[in-house]
């Protein structure tokens, strides 16, 4: 066979391939999910856990440092206020967010087709989030750039099991560190029409958050809808610094949504135990929600967390191994003892490139985390290196486990077609049933044909050049770019966008904090 011929074949073949993937990808805005939720402990595994939490807050407290409004609206509430350390009477942090906090809520997109529902028997996927650098296979590692942003804002548009185009997808270090959330939010509000992720990186920074979306969603409607939701980490062991605090006070005053997430790394940042590690998750989320609760009541809030092992032998952090998962399903079973939305990772993986490594590690936490039933699944595409990259071909490559994980929490089809009656019949014994007239009417949506796998021959792989899945990545994410089109955005809306962030930009000089 000529060259020609093979390229005509190869390129009819990922055609078909690409064709197959559009029709059968999801395009739900979020996943509703059909199956039953992983319960790893017992209700009396899960209330020791809660007693054990409650002793936290009681006996050792929670350090709100450098930030007094905390202190002072703790202490209204009956909290015992030592300097920076606040301790709770039993019981007093989870009253105060059963009391107000939803069970879910609505984040409204630009595109009101592409709105999430968060919390209850619903999962949202994410991209992964804060990474300073960069990898693919024609440049390698990197420091990110606006470009790379941009081209990870389009790329999470343009993939059907993503729900939401996230927040730093990546950090674009060509920008002043005091200047940058504005390209970030700009990009994703201007090339995604997905819900997205505010900046906490300062009180001011929020509030430019919150003042762009206004310009898009309207005043009136920001104030009494939730249009952002936003990562507000604890500075874990048992603290919560200032930055968080303020970004977290500006988006619960302006109704919008906040993910109280302790950033644990067991054994590092909390005990080398599964048990003793949820106890702390549970008392930070508890201290944290509290607080937004207090602040407005009724603000969305969702019970996060980010879980992983640190390497005793290194002290390098450790992802895809089992004890984090066991934290994983513990959390969220006390989540939804809370009543509130829960959120972890991801795709999560310590490998430097798209290897096996990469792989194994990063299935075990996606499939764990959504059997575990995580609402709002950060880290769902991209994470390389222990999040320090974000790599454009594993990107593609958890974007293809996304589609996947969809199919698996819709649960099994038990119509009369999902049950085929008639195929068995018509079939019969000892025969096929590849010409079954249900085989032929399902054909076409009948299992999952991933876009980046290969399952050819040995002979058809090699003739159309041997390549590995990260290669067939690297095609992918090259092709969507190049075919991106930029969602419609009222020009009056962009121009009154830019001028905002022109405007803002003047008003003082750069910084690199």
């Amino acid at each position: 066979m000529s060259n020609e011929n093979r390229r005509r074949r190869s390129a009819g073949r990922e055609a078909r391939r690409a064709a197959r993937q559009k029709m059968q990808a999801s395009s739900a805005a979020f996943i509703e999910r059909r199956i039953p939720y992983y319960e790893l402990l017992s209700d009396e595994g899960l209330e020791l856990i809660e007693h054990n939490a409650e002793t936290v807050l009681e006996e050792i407290g929670i350090e709100f440092h450098d930030f007094p409004r905390a202190l002072q609206l703790f202490k209204d509430a009956g909290a015992d206020v030592d300097g920076d350390r606040v301790r709770f009477p039993r019981g007093l942090c989870r009253s105060i967010v059963q009391a107000s906090a939803p069970r879910e809520y609505r984040q409204h997109a630009r595109n009101p087709e592409r709105s999430v529902m968060i919390g209850g028997d619903r999962t949202v996927l994410v991209p992964a989030y804060g990474s300073p650098f960069v990898r693919d296979l024609d440049k390698g590692r990197r420091y990110a750039t606006l470009e790379d942003f941009r081209n990870f804002v389009k790329l999470a548009y343009m993939s059907p099991g993503l729900h939401h185009s996230g927040g730093t997808v990546c950090e674009p270090v060509d920008i002043p560190v005091n200047k940058r959330h504005f390209d970030m939010v700009y990009s994703h509000l201007k090339y995604s029409d997905k819900p997205f992720m505010g900046s906490v990186t300062a009180p001011e920074r929020a509030q430019d958050t919150v003042d762009m979306a206004k310009i898009v969603f309207g005043d009136e409607f920001v104030q009494e809808n939730t249009v952002i939701t936003s990562l507000i980490n604890a500075n874990s062991p048992m603290t919560f610094d200032a930055t968080m605090l303020g970004a977290a006070t500006v988006y619960a005053e302006n109704n919008q949504a906040t993910m109280i997430s302790p950033f644990l790394i067991a054994g590092a940042m909390s005990p080398v135990a599964v048990a003793g590690t949820a106890t702390q998750i549970l008392a930070e989320a508890l201290a944290g929600m509290a607080y937004v609760q207090l602040v407005r009541p009724g603000a969305p809030v969702i019970f996060g967390t980010f879980a992983a092992a640190v390497s005793m032998q290194s002290g390098a952090p450790t992802f895809g191994t089992p004890e984090p998962s066991m934290i994983v399903y513990t959390a969220a079973a006390l989540a939804r003892r809370l009543g509130v939305p829960f959120r972890s990772g991801g795709g999560l993986c310590g490998s430097k490139i798209p290897d096996a490594q990469a792989a194994y590690e990063s299935a075990n936490t996606l499939v764990n985390s959504a059997l575990a039933g995580v609402n709002f699944m950060l880290h769902t595409a991209g994470w390389l290196e222990g999040g320090l990259s974000m790599g454009y071909e594993k990107f593609i490559l958890d974007a293809d486990q996304a589609n996947m994980i969809a199919i698996l929490l819709g649960g099994v089809d038990l119509s009369e077609n999902g049950q085929a009656m008639d195929a068995l019949r018509e079939v019969g014994p000892g025969s096929h049933f590849l010409g079954s007239a249900h085989t032929q009417a399902n054909f076409e949506t009948a299992f999952y044909r991933s876009p980046v796998a290969d399952n050819n021959s040995f002979e058809q792989w090699e003739s159309e050049g041997s390549l590995d899945a990260a290669q067939r990545a690297n095609s992918i994410w090259k092709r969507m770019l190049n075919e991106y089109e930029a969602p419609p955005m009222d020009p009056a809306i962009d121009e009154a966008l830019v001028e905002f962030v022109e405007r803002r930009k003047s008003e003082f000089a750069d910084r690199d904090y």
